[in-house]
């Protein structure tokens, strides 16, 4: 048999979902009582009051709100990640895609908890929502606030969608080969698929209208989320570059999360025949070059605070440079800058699989801690020095923060055990793709996986 015959696909790939071994149990053990926690000190703060976090005047946005911006740029992985590879048709995507997509449902909706959490009093988040009032009292549909409520749900919606629906034929792939409750779990998610000409050609008519609409959808998002800061009167807040700098940001942290994700599928599932070094050097050449971008807004965003010598601004600027967060700024531009550089722009790294997972854990350490540095530094020092004050998060801000990285690995694990973490049916289609015309076969393609290579002839020069 092949190394990658479609029997030893199915095999490898539908693995994980009827054999669990007992670390999956124990990881999940150890997550669920980090979530556990986390979900605690949430109900503490419900019952006690937002004044048992750190939040207090002049710094209301802490934690919670650096949090919030993460996990929205995370999610951007999957949606521009995977939308433009496949309006691309790039062939190497085929085992990259739904590792991508799955982050961005995920960190979505951990992302979108924090502005309740971030709440007095979050069981009326409600209001939010423009429903019929007696009083006539409706949101302020002038607040920011309020367009990152339909961002995030209208993202979110479209994310799903864009998840579900290549998932269709792998669904039906498993029910055709299991049995009991699993035939009838994955009979209903598989919505009578059985594989028609018609049925293939409205499912890539829809894969496409959605990697269409998903992109817009997903740049707006950020850039709202931006606004959230550039339409405040605060000093380094009121900025027109936010939004691409927003942006930026998010695909780089959203890159980074991939490459660390692909690497604990690879190696928990045994997944090396189909994840290869080959899909790590070209991740990692996008992080490189999203990692000089990222670079450059820095750059740009110091400069002009410097140069306008603002004095509100540059208490904050010299804050970050020389003061209190000198230590975390330094920090933050050796991990999202120096040590990616030095990593992924050496051939011999990059090729590796511990170079880019290095580099990307560094960026998603830095990421967090530059969204940190974008928030806090500015409300300590606004414009008034009599307004001036300290942020020091509490052990309940901590604690929901790291319950919510908790939350992410454990919504993941709990994914891959009931979704092929591959594209079967896109493997499959870019063998048979490649098997009807042999001239396209090319030695890249056999890195990615796209064909089984001793079952097709040597490419004619």
């Amino acid at each position: 048999m092949a190394a990658h015959s479609p029997e030893q696909l199915n095999q490898d790939v539908l693995r994980p979902l009827v054999r669990t071994s007992w670390r999956f149990y124990l990881t999940g053990g150890i997550l669920g009582s980090i979530v556990l926690a986390a979900l605690a000190a949430f109900i503490y703060q419900v019952y006690a009051g937002i004044g048992v976090s750190g939040l207090d005047r002049p710094v209301f946005w802490g934690f919670y709100i650096t949090n919030f911006v993460f996990w929205i740029g995370i999610s951007h992985a999957g949606t521009l990640i995977s939308a433009i590879l496949r309006l691309t048709d790039a062939r190497w995507r085929r085992p990259v895609t739904r590792c991508a997509e799955a982050i961005t449902v995920f960190a979505l909706v951990i992302g979108g908890m924090f502005p309740i959490i971030h709440l007095g009093r979050p069981y009326l988040f409600f209001w939010l929502f423009p429903y019929p009032s007696e009083r006539g009292i409706w949101p302020n549909f002038h607040s920011p606030l309020l367009w990152d409520a339909f961002a995030i749900s209208t993202y979110l919606t479209g994310s799903s969608i864009f998840l579900y629906l290549p998932t269709i034929p792998d669904f039906a792939l498993v029910r055709d080969k299991a049995k009991g409750w699993r035939r009838k779990f994955y009979g209903f998610l598989s919505l009578g698929w059985t594989g028609t000409p018609r049925q293939w050609h409205r499912l890539e008519m829809a894969m496409r209208i959605m990697a269409v609409v998903i992109l817009p959808v997903a740049v707006s998002v950020h850039t709202i989320v931006s606004w959230d800061f550039a339409m405040a009167p605060v000093p380094m807040w009121h900025s027109t570059v936010f939004g691409p700098y927003f942006v930026a940001g998010a695909i780089f942290s959203g890159i980074a999360a991939l490459i660390i994700a692909m690497a604990i599928l690879r190696k928990a599932f045994h997944l090396e025949e189909y994840l290869t070094p080959f899909h790590f050097d070209k991740l990692g050449k996008l992080l490189l070059l999203m990692s000089l971008v990222w670079g450059y807004f820095i750059v740009a965003e110091r400069l002009t605070v410097w140069y306008g010598n603002e004095s509100p601004e540059m208490a904050v600027y010299w804050s970050t440079q020389q003061g209190r967060f000198t230590h975390l700024f330094w920090f933050m531009v050796f991990c999202n800058l120096v040590i990616p550089f030095i990593i992924l722009s050496i051939k011999q790294f990059r090729n590796s699989i511990t170079g880019p997972v290095i580099a990307s854990t560094t960026v998603v350490i830095g990421m967090w801690i530059e969204r940190f540095l974008i928030i806090v530094p500015p409300l300590e020092r606004k414009y008034l020095p009599y307004s001036w004050g300290t942020y020091r998060p509490t052990w309940v801000e901590i604690t929901i923060t790291a319950g919510t990285f908790a939350a992410m690995a454990l919504l993941y694990m709990i994914f891959s055990k009931l979704v092929p973490m591959i594209s079967v049916w896109e493997m499959k289609l870019g063998w048979r793709q490649e098997a009807e015309s042999p001239q396209l076969v090319t030695s890249e393609a056999r890195l990615t996986g796209a064909v089984p290579s001793a079952d097709l002839p040597a490419p004619e020069n």
